[in-house]
């Protein structure tokens, strides 16, 4: 599905917990695509945010501090693209409107990856890792949808 040069989209990054990689996701597209792109973050079964994933995003000058986790039917919106950020989510993605064009763009799970970190330091290893990856997506926005 093409972007019109005049639309600007509205966007849901979704993954399971919105804890992590969705917010990251959603925190790049409004610092670097705002005038773009409408983002939002979701999760098929959100608990929360991930604190590490603020502190290697507040690292990178992006405050995420005051999101929170939602399902997406929390956000009453009706979403151009829904792009899922996790596997598990784009296995299990909710049902939405035909119109709704669905993207997957898979990366890993950075609590999972730092699972056995030593130091916290170890941990934001992976973290900042998946950051800088979500980040260079983003950045090909709207234009690779």
């Amino acid at each position: 599905m093409a972007v019109a040069e005049h639309a600007r989209p509205t966007l849901l990054f979704l993954c399971t917990g919105n804890s992590c990689r969705s917010q990251m996701a959603e925190g790049w597209a409004k610092h670097l695509k705002s005038d773009a792109i409408d983002a939002y973050s979701a999760g098929t079964d959100p608990h929360g945010l991930n604190a590490l994933a603020v502190k290697a995003m507040a690292e990178a000058g992006v405050d995420i501090s005051s999101h929170t986790s939602n399902r997406p039917e929390d956000l009453g919106i009706d979403f151009d693209f829904v792009v899922t950020v996790c596997d598990a989510a784009n296995e299990s993605c909710p049902v939405f409107p035909a119109r709704t064009c669905i993207v997957h763009a898979g990366f890993e799970d950075p609590p999972r990856l730092a699972a056995h970190a030593a130091t916290e330091e170890e941990a934001m290893h992976h973290y900042r890792r998946v950051r800088d990856e979500i980040r260079a997506y983003i950045e090909t926005l709207p234009e690779s949808l």
